[in-house]
């Protein structure tokens, strides 16, 4: 079973790690990436079905150099094989239909270079885009059937099926059983978890585990990185000049307010005498 996992570099939302401007605009370059969350359920949805069936999984990204950071999370925490990364200038700049043109054109070249596909999974959603377009796109260029709000899935190897437990509309309270041919587009939702039901699995998964340690702490020796001209990409029809979205304005992104009281305390002129004792409980812990 050969499996792709789209995912993608997002920053860092969490409290104290996003820098703004004076104006309150995102400073991507100030501000950590980290692996898009709903991504790791994709990987996950991918790992199991590695540990049931056997087979290979490979991260693939689209963005500049520091996303291969990004695919190494990857491996390090989900145990995908190898790594192929998008990446050069022409392809800055991309909205999500650039972006799936790329990614197509990525999985295609993965096809003619490397092996045949039968899985492709996405997340759900991108933690900064927040559209749900990207997946959906680029499964509409390889002309596969796809499968969304996934929250369970199995494969059977033999008939070449996948058989999924997806939500209806986002609804949790109504679930459907849906099947489709392999290869195969999936989208998971993120109330996916997955089950290792027999010991067997839970060998596999240790063992994959184990296995991957090695691999990832050398993850530049399992990375390759194809640039447009790679994938035999038309300049006018990637990046900004391949992007048919326009933005008309940004928003500044508001600063949440602050969630507790500070008292400024100069040295010079307090008396720290008095602040280790306004300290002393909560260092020694209340009530005691």
């Amino acid at each position: 079973m050969r499996s792709i996992v789209l995912t993608k570099g997002v920053p860092d939302f969490s409290e104290g790690a996003v820098s703004f401007d004076e104006d309150g605009h995102l400073e991507r370059g100030k501000t950590p990436t980290v692996m898009n969350p709903n991504d790791e359920v994709a990987l996950q949805a991918a790992l199991q079905t590695t540990v049931r069936h056997g087979g290979h999984v490979s991260g693939m990204s689209m963005g500049p150099p520091g996303y291969g950071e990004v695919l190494q999370e990857a491996m390090a925490s989900v145990y995908t094989d190898d790594s192929y990364l998008l990446s050069d200038r022409e392809l800055a700049a991309s909205d999500t239909w650039a972006t799936a043109i790329t990614l197509s054109a990525g999985l295609e070249t993965y096809q003619e270079e490397v092996a045949d596909i039968d899985l492709v999974f996405a997340g759900f959603k991108t933690a900064d885009g927040e559209t749900g377009q990207t997946g959906p796109q680029t499964c509409w260029a390889m002309e596969w059937p796809i499968v969304t709000h996934v929250i369970a899935l199995d494969i059977d190897p033999d008939e070449r099926t996948l058989r999924a437990k997806r939500l209806v509309e986002g609804d949790i309270d109504e679930v459907e059983t849906v099947e489709a041919p392999l290869p195969c587009f999936v989208v998971t939702d993120p109330e996916f978890e997955p089950t290792y039901r027999t010991a067997s699995h839970r060998l596999t998964h240790k063992r994959l585990r184990a296995e991957t340690e090695e691999r990832a702490a050398n993850h530049d020796a399992h990375l390759t990185t194809w640039d447009h001209a790679d994938l035999n990409l038309d300049p006018d029809y990637i990046g900004l000049d391949g992007s048919p979205t326009i933005v008309s304005s940004v928003d500044p992104i508001p600063k949440a307010p602050s969630e507790r009281e500070a008292t400024m305390i100069d040295p010079d002129e307090d008396d720290m005498g008095d602040v280790l004792e306004e300290m002393h409980p909560f260092a020694a812990g209340a009530g005691d």
